[in-house]
């Protein structure tokens, strides 16, 4: 039987520490679906139409690898695909605090949920989509941080 799992996030944008976890997870799972969330209560940068195509342009070479909305709590879209696993990156302490009370949470919504948590390659345990925009806002380079199908878009997004 093959395992699907979903990694949630608003990737705004998408960075090469979010790549980390996808390749990875990618290895892990049969079936990996990255689900660009819908968050009212974040001001993003880029639209959702805009976050699905660039995480879809950074993610083209993983084959089993796709790309979707989250516009529902998590655990519906769970349930009503017949997925048991949620994939989450951990960076720092502070995400354990956040991603051990959603996935309480959500266990506790969907029973049959497994969280499975990927710690962050050294390489990235600094990185933030937020970091990102603040660079990028600064005209800073960006170029090790997220893929390079990003970087045009978000010269053109931060442009004073």
């Amino acid at each position: 039987m093959k395992k699907t799992a979903v990694y949630p996030g608003t990737f705004d944008p998408i960075t090469n520490g979010h790549l980390d976890v996808i390749r990875r997870g990618a290895e892990i799972f049969d079936n990996l679906i990255v689900l660009v969330a819908i968050r009212k209560e974040k001001h993003t940068l880029f639209n959702l139409e805009e976050r699905l195509e660039l995480v879809k342009c950074a993610t083209k070479d993983i084959p089993n690898v796709q790309v979707a909305t989250l516009d529902k709590l998590l655990v519906e879209y769970l349930k009503e695909n017949k997925i048991r696993f949620v994939l989450r990156g951990l960076r720092a302490v502070s995400d354990f605090d956040y991603e051990f009370q959603m996935a309480l949470t959500n266990s506790t919504l969907y029973p049959e949920m497994e969280t499975v948590f990927v710690m962050s390659s050294r390489k990235y345990i600094f990185l933030s989509s937020s970091l990102v925009r603040e660079i990028a806002s600064y005209e800073g380079d960006v170029s090790g941080f997220v893929p390079g199908c990003v970087i045009k878009k978000l010269k053109k997004k931060v442009i004073r």
